[in-house]
């Protein structure tokens, strides 16, 4: 470089830079190591992570992130150069591999949630609820939104970060002390004219199935959408599809996405077909090319990529395409059946686990639920249970105060009984 350049030293490169602001020692950095020495560092970095399932610890820690099995065939199809490298498909003519991935994850997301049209996914599900809200914003010319306090914490935090400056107040609705679902009688009394949509979540935060039907009737008699919400997508192999819902906003990470200190996850919207202009995102169709064969496209793109900026319907949503191939590959290995016996699993373990403990909450529950710890605190316990390689659940008093010396804890299919035992055990 210097010889093309025309200059004889590195000195004599940056001559024009004032003495002041040139750097005239060595780097105040850590010599360089080898590769087995880095492979080194980061194992042992990995060791003190306590990765579930791969340092022996059994984690029945849940809260939006959920521990289930990988089937390997997700990693060998999406480590394949053809998607691993690829960015976004704005070019169809060179990349059907990827449309047509992307097609049938959204085929596959409106047979899960009972849905018309499915965008090709979010960042993930916290950024899917506020894009949702503005969505019902959009729709019906309102700008007020209901929130149901059993929506997971994190989520409203960031709905909230998006309100305050959108101009859109949001409110909370109160859940029952005694079933930890949503209290329709605060709904009913909130609702009024201004409110755009009603935001629940099932399984709530506190892993209780809400009766969406009667949130949905609410919300329509007063002329506002319903937004249903899920973190645990391996719920919708058991649990009826939001039907009732106008709009659903979810996280995949459940389908073998892998925790990954918190992402990057998956997110979808879906909505009924009439609200499909409105949605975020962009939408893969099908189509024929000139031959007469079966082809894909980029259908719908109301971003800020592809039209005025002040047109967009967002400009923050991505195509998160690799991440939700792995959903995708998740979906297609399970099929139908296999996803609800992979719920009825989940199901039946978490009943085993909340039948040996002191319930919290009253109301049906799918893989997580919310138990009392007293006398001890949840911390207690946990540690406790990490002195016996076991992670423990999510104490819920920073979230909730009102739930002191309360824990969430989830049980999925990598739960064992002889752990499920200790956790028992813990608690007495």
């Amino acid at each position: 470089m210097l010889r093309v350049l025309g200059v004889d030293s590195l000195d004599h490169l940056f001559a024009h830079l004032p003495q002041e602001v040139r750097l005239n020692r060595p780097l105040d950095i850590p010599s360089g190591k080898s590769e087995y020495e880095i492979v080194d560092y980061f194992r042992a970095r990995g060791e003190e992570c306590a990765d579930p399932g791969i340092h022996g610890y059994a984690s029945f820690l849940g809260a939006g992130v959920y521990p289930h099995y990988r089937p390997v065939l997700v990693d060998a199809v999406v480590s394949r150069s053809e998607f691993l490298t690829s960015y976004t498909p704005y070019q169809a003519e060179i990349s059907q591999g990827t449309l047509t991935t992307i097609f049938e994850f959204q085929t596959m997301v409106c047979q899960l949630t009972g849905m018309d049209v499915a965008n090709a996914s979010m960042y993930d599900g916290s950024t899917a609820v506020p894009e949702a809200a503005m969505m019902a914003m959009r729709l019906t010319g309102r700008d007020r939104v209901l929130v149901a306090r059993t929506v997971h914490p994190e989520y409203r935090e960031v709905l909230a970060a998006y309100a305050r400056h959108q101009g859109m107040p949001v409110v909370e609705v109160d859940y029952g002390r005694e079933s930890g679902a949503l209290h329709t009688g605060d709904l009913e009394k909130k609702m009024d004219s201004d409110t755009a949509a009603v935001i629940i979540q099932s399984p709530n935060f506190f892993g209780m199935v809400e009766d969406v039907s009667r949130a949905a009737e609410i919300a329509h008699r007063h002329g506002a959408l319903l937004i249903f919400v899920f973190a645990e997508a391996v719920s919708l192999g058991l649990l009826e599809p939001p039907r009732d819902a106008d709009i659903v906003a979810g996280e995949l990470q459940s389908f073998a996405i892998s925790p990954g200190y918190g992402g990057p996850f998956a997110g979808i919207i879906a909505t009924k077909e009439r609200f499909m202009r409105q949605m975020p995102g962009r939408i893969v169709g099908e189509t024929k090319d000139t031959r007469g064969n079966r082809a894909f496209c980029l259908t719908l793109a109301a971003r800020e990529q592809h039209i005025r900026r002040e047109k967009a319907t967002s400009n923050i949503c991505t195509n998160q395409a690799l991440v939700a191939l792995m959903a995708t590959v998740f979906m297609t290995v399970y099929g139908k059946q296999g996803l609800r016996e992979l719920a009825s699993q989940n199901l039946s373990k978490a009943h085993y686990l909340a039948g040996k403990l002191p319930l919290r909450f009253t109301g049906p529950f799918f893989n997580e639920f919310v138990v009392s710890t007293q006398p001890r605190t949840p911390e207690a316990i946990n540690a406790a249970l990490l002195s016996r390689r076991i992670i423990g659940g999510l104490p819920l008093q920073s979230y909730y105060p009102e739930l002191e010396n309360s824990m969430l804890l989830c049980a999925t299919e990598m739960s064992r009984r002889e752990h499920m035992d200790v956790v028992a055990e813990a608690f007495e």
